[in-house]
């Protein structure tokens, strides 16, 4: 198994998350505000799509090395599952479903004859004899059988639930924000397994300039797009927490120097600060190229650094809110008893201080996570983001311009990383909204 640092800091991150579940498990102050997240349709749909992308990115980070490889290529689970995807090339540019190359070529019939037309690709419909008339039944045919398979599973799934929970228990999947919730796990898992079928066979969103499948492009960008909108905000987190009170608490110079370092920081153009610390991580590994002999290390290295660097320059905001939160805190009625009283001030701002302070935090990550997604494909579109040989959304975006002005276009490469993206960042952005009715404080009294 092979270990890299984003791989790590994932892990990492799973384990912080599920030990603060078992640690608010039994607060009130926390359960409150997500049982109603759990009541809400559009919160609880939003969450499984979530949670489904979440799933894809996690199988995108166990890394090891094939057994049989002797270039000692190292590939993820999902690389190991997407095997026919990931070998299946093609020579270059062709359409969704399309059996042919996109471009004309002088090909050579049967009786040696040389012909103007479109080549017969390598894997997409190599198995129809005839794809001007069989295409269409066959690509519906291996959708239903797909469509069935994932409704198979799921339908089984629910059965055993069922059989397995107790009576008390069965409420849960009777509620119409259940079934609601269930609807949508029957029609992701369903899609799916209808997407994964066709892939066998078909190229579903076509293929790119090398011939490479664009929507196996589109499902390796998702970690990606995890990456930098999870691992940007556990840098960017500590950071705005601590500074962020301790100027509201203290106030004084500690203040006055912890603006100032802010203020610095929002007074840099960020594009440039980023695209210099981009510059020198490339440096780096160029001096020391004995260290990074891996294509993906050096990427991975490169994804490391840019969420090292977008959550140095992203954590001012929060400090801010935080601030002004800590401001108006440390003149409430039980924080002035407790100082009267001689609670130490360490005591005062993890007890009082805090706790009164994460619905903030928490509204904060979730909205910050879309806008963080959406910051990689601006910068790797301008080419001071990820590595060019990683799969992300940008890069596609990128790669997608030149295609753009071809004649006839190639649309596929853009429309693919669009879908993608909306679908992650429409899901973050309703689940934001749900996350922020539930733990703004001002709206809880009126509930």
């Amino acid at each position: 198994m092979v270990v890299l640092w984003t791989d790590a800091l994932i892990y990492v991150l799973i384990i912080v998350m599920l030990a603060l579940g078992v640690y608010l498990r039994g607060k009130e102050h926390i359960q409150r505000p997500l049982q109603q997240i759990g009541r809400n349709k559009i919160g609880m749909t939003s969450l499984v799509v979530l949670l489904f992308f979440v799933l894809i990115g996690l199988l995108d980070s166990v890394h090891y090395i094939l057994a049989d490889d002797k270039k000692n290529e190292v590939i993820s689970l999902l690389d190991d599952f997407a095997t026919p995807l990931r070998e299946h090339g093609e020579k270059t540019y062709s359409a969704p479903f399309a059996t042919t190359l996109y471009s004309k070529e002088m090909t050579m019939l049967a009786d040696g004859t040389l012909q103007w037309a479109y080549p017969r690709l390598a894997f997409g419909g190599r198995h129809l004899d005839h794809p001007e008339t069989e295409k269409i039944p066959d690509i519906l045919q291996k959708a239903a059988y797909g469509l069935a398979q994932g409704a198979s599973l799921i339908g089984f799934i629910m059965l055993l639930m069922w059989g397995l929970l107790a009576e008390q228990h069965k409420r849960f999947m009777r509620g119409s924000t259940a079934k609601t919730v269930w609807t949508v796990v029957f029609i992701i898992v369903s899609f799916s397994y209808a997407a994964i079928h066709l892939s066998a066979y078909y190229h579903i969103f076509g293929t790119d300039k090398v011939g490479e499948d664009v929507f196996y492009q589109a499902v390796k960008s998702i970690r990606t797009g995890l990456v930098i909108g999870t691992l940007t905000t556990l840098i960017m987190l500590p950071m705005a927490i601590i500074f962020g009170i301790l100027a509201g608490f203290f106030r004084g110079w500690v203040d006055d120097v912890i603006q100032y370092i802010y203020t610095t920081l929002n007074s840099i153009p960020s594009v440039l600060l980023i695209a210099a610390s981009i510059l020198m991580v490339q440096v780096y590994m160029a001096n020391h190229e004995a260290d990074f002999t891996s294509v993906i290390v050096r990427a991975d290295m490169r994804l490391l650094f840019l969420c090292l660097i977008l959550g140095v320059t992203s954590w001012t905001g929060l400090c801010r809110l935080l601030r002004a939160e800590t401001l108006k805190l440390r003149e409430m009625e039980y924080v002035q008893a407790a100082q009267a009283l001689g609670v130490k001030q360490g005591v005062i701002l993890l007890r009082h201080i805090l706790p009164n302070v994460m619905h903030i935090v928490l509204i904060s990550v979730v909205l910050d996570f879309s806008s963080l997604v959406l910051a990689e494909a601006v910068l790797s579109y301008i080419n001071i983001g990820v590595d060019p040989t990683s799969y992300s959304w940008g890069n596609m975006i990128n790669g997608a311009r030149l295609e753009m002005a071809r004649e006839p276009i190639v649309w596929w490469s853009l429309t693919a990383a669009f879908v993608f993206m909306f679908a992650l960042v429409l899901a973050a952005n309703l689940f934001a909204d749900v996350v922020q009715n539930a733990f703004d404080p001002r709206r809880s009294g009126n509930e």
